[in-house]
């Protein structure tokens, strides 16, 4: 689907190996551990919410775009919007049975340019003051990211309020693939800024590194129970590079070669077990575990 493009971003690959030692030498270093197939399975919701990411606003909303909108047949859509060029399509809406608000952002589409250019305007920058209100400066994010998320971000906000009122919850979950992952991180940060009394959470796939230390730091703080969750030999997660100062938060869960889900303790664990060290380089990578498997769910509408 859209991984062939990350591989033609030369800047970006040619920087994209191993972990600086600095970096690594203070990383806490806890055990890995499996994750039971209950932990595994109660990703599948999240997993057919990123995926209906790539539905046109005018399918999700009506929920009729193919089985993995149709997984989550008691979703109730409250508003959706993009074209999936200049802007993603995302939607939000409630489920009621993991009573949570749901907020997906679709990922880059390797057919549409401005999605790729997006993607390529990797320069680190600081957060807009006037969405992230407090956040110290010295937290920087992707640039073309933050561009992407600031654009739908005013009409997300006011789309989740409206959920919240009607369904007397203050659970929101972001979810999303790839680019949209790194979009609904950052709306993750931003919700949970603008509603502080919400208990947000991101749930990812695929994700690219989205900020520097700083952001990976405060990610971690504000959203504690986060998870990104990796496929195999997936390239993605290790642009763009932590040699040019980009750094996961913590929450990885990595699917092996074998299947089996494991979870990954602190920020980049450069275990072999997790994606860091099992993908130093893109020539180590394989785009075609981008789009899945996760736990069967292949992505895309």
């Amino acid at each position: 689907m859209f991984a062939r493009f990350y591989l033609s971003l030369v800047v970006l690959a040619s920087s994209a190996f191993a972990s600086p030692a600095a970096r690594i030498a203070i990383q806490s270093r806890q055990a890995i551990t499996p994750l039971s197939t209950a932990q595994i399975e109660a990703y599948k919701p999240y997993t057919f919410y990123a995926s209906t990411g790539y539905c046109s606003p005018s399918t999700t909303i009506n929920w009729s775009c193919g089985a993995n909108c149709e997984a989550n047949p008691s979703f109730i859509p409250v508003a959706s919007g993009g074209d999936g060029d200049a802007v993603q399509f995302w939607f939000v809406g409630f489920d009621p049975t993991l009573n949570s608000v749901i907020v997906s952002h679709q990922g880059t589409d390797s057919s549409e340019i401005l999605p790729i250019l997006t993607d390529a305007e990797f320069i680190l920058k600081a957060l807009d003051s006037s969405l992230f209100s407090g956040v110290s400066s010295s937290v920087e994010a992707h640039d073309g990211f933050a561009k992407a998320q600031a654009s739908t971000a005013s009409a997300v906000l006011a789309a989740v309020q409206e959920a919240m009122a009607a369904h007397s919850t203050t659970a929101v979950t972001t979810v999303g693939h790839s680019l949209g992952a790194a979009i609904s991180l950052l709306d993750a940060l931003y919700l949970s800024i603008q509603m502080p009394s919400a208990n947000v959470n991101f749930i990812g796939y695929g994700l690219p590194r989205v900020g520097n230390q700083a952001f990976a730091n405060l990610i971690d703080s504000k959203l504690p129970n986060l998870s990104h969750i990796n496929n195999k030999e997936d390239p993605v997660p290790i642009l763009p590079s932590e040699f040019i100062g980009y750094v996961h938060p913590s929450g990885e869960k990595h699917i092996m070669d074998s299947n089996a889900w494991v979870a990954c303790p602190g920020q980049d664990n450069d275990s072999k077990e997790c994606t860091t060290g099992d993908v130093p380089s893109i020539f180590s990578g394989d785009e075609n575990d981008h789009d899945g498997p996760y736990d069967g769910v292949e992505m895309g509408c």
